[in-house]
């Protein structure tokens, strides 16, 4: 099927082809995504009003800012109030810890647009500079190129990458322990560019990788209803203009020479296991969590934020009873409305 990826015409002939295969299919069907713009263009561009009441389309935890634990966010605050300089993206700055915000913390804290602009700061100054970095497999290459190269010495990294596919499997296996439902996974385009595909067939439900545009969301779930009525479960590839099945082997390779795959928590999530990345001992020099012997550890704090559930698909923002009353952008509680890849956020905005 040739898609049109912004014609009106095609959204309308997309959407009733997913009306009738649900129509087909009899149940209520439940398709989760993982990335933070796939809900940026869903909601923005007002997907859900073209689906079948009985086609529940959600956001899992394809937010890596929101996603980053609060142990972690601390770890960040009490280094910039030890007065180490701190760089990060501009979303990260804001999200909460136990007590306030790194961009409340009162220390030494940089935004920056990459890890280039984190060394950069670094090479101009002799105090320490930490980089923390979040993100899944789509930033994590760049981590990988910086340690790479020769750092300044008075440079290091938090590192705070995640990887997508070990939590897949630990949704998958919440269902089958609960009555939890999901019928399928609309699969991240910008990780997908690096990993490719294969690190997904192991999942026994079917999948689609998409691109952004509306009806390049609207084809993946019409490509995953398909799957669903015809009693297949497959990977497909809906975005080969970018993605290929390989991925990009160079980047690959980069994170295997500078990483090692550990069990890591996740925030709303427990401990997943093999679900992110710790810098290999080669590089430790420039480790901030061997060099500052960071303690990640989470403490409980009740907000009435429901995040946790968010992110696990069981629950859309308007469930929250802070959503747009106590929580909003400007004075987020969770940290969901904090980043511009959060569901919360993206819904408020779009409200």
């Amino acid at each position: 099927m040739n898609v049109d990826y912004r014609g009106h015409e095609t959204a309308l002939a997309l959407s009733k082809k997913i009306s009738e295969l649900v129509h087909k299919h009899g149940k209520e069907i439940k398709i989760m995504h993982v990335c933070g713009t796939h809900e940026a263009s869903i909601t923005r561009f007002g997907v859900r009003s073209l689906l079948p009441d009985n086609l529940k389309v959600v956001m899992g935890p394809g937010c890596p800012v929101c996603i980053t634990p609060q142990g972690e966010i601390d770890a960040a605050i009490k280094l910039a109030k030890d007065g180490i300089k701190v760089a990060t993206y501009g979303d990260l700055m804001r999200v909460p810890g136990t007590e306030g915000s790194l961009s409340d913390s009162g220390g030494d804290v940089h935004m920056v647009g990459s890890i280039t602009h984190a060394i950069e700061l670094a090479k101009k100054t002799i105090e320490d500079v930490v980089f923390v970095g979040v993100g899944f497999e789509t930033t994590a290459p760049t981590t990988s190129v910086a340690l790479l190269q020769k750092l300044p010495s008075n440079f290091s990294i938090m590192c705070s990458h995640r990887l997508i596919p070990p939590a897949l499997r630990w949704l998958l296996e919440r269902v089958s322990e609960s009555k939890a439902q999901i019928d399928g996974f609309l699969l991240p385009g910008h990780v997908c560019t690096i990993i490719g595909l294969r690190p997904f067939e192991e999942f026994p439900v079917p999948q689609v990788v998409a691109g952004f545009e509306p009806n390049d969301v609207l084809y993946g779930l019409y490509l995953i209803v398909k799957q669903i009525v015809n009693g297949e479960h497959k990977v497909e590839n809906a975005y080969p203009r970018v993605v290929h099945y390989e991925g990009n082997v160079k980047a690959q390779a980069l994170m295997r020479r500078t990483f090692d795959v550990v069990d890591l928590e996740w925030r709303g999530f427990p401990v997943i296991p093999d679900s992110g990345y710790a810098i290999k001992h080669d590089f430790e020099l420039h480790d901030a969590q061997r060099r500052y012997s960071l303690d990640f550890t989470s403490r409980e704090v009740k907000t009435g934020c429901i995040c946790n559930l968010i992110l696990q698909g069981l629950k859309a923002p308007t469930d929250c009873r802070l959503f747009a009353k106590v929580c909003a952008p400007h004075k987020a509680v969770g940290p969901c409305m904090v980043s511009a890849e959060g569901a919360c956020n993206i819904w408020y905005k779009n409200q």
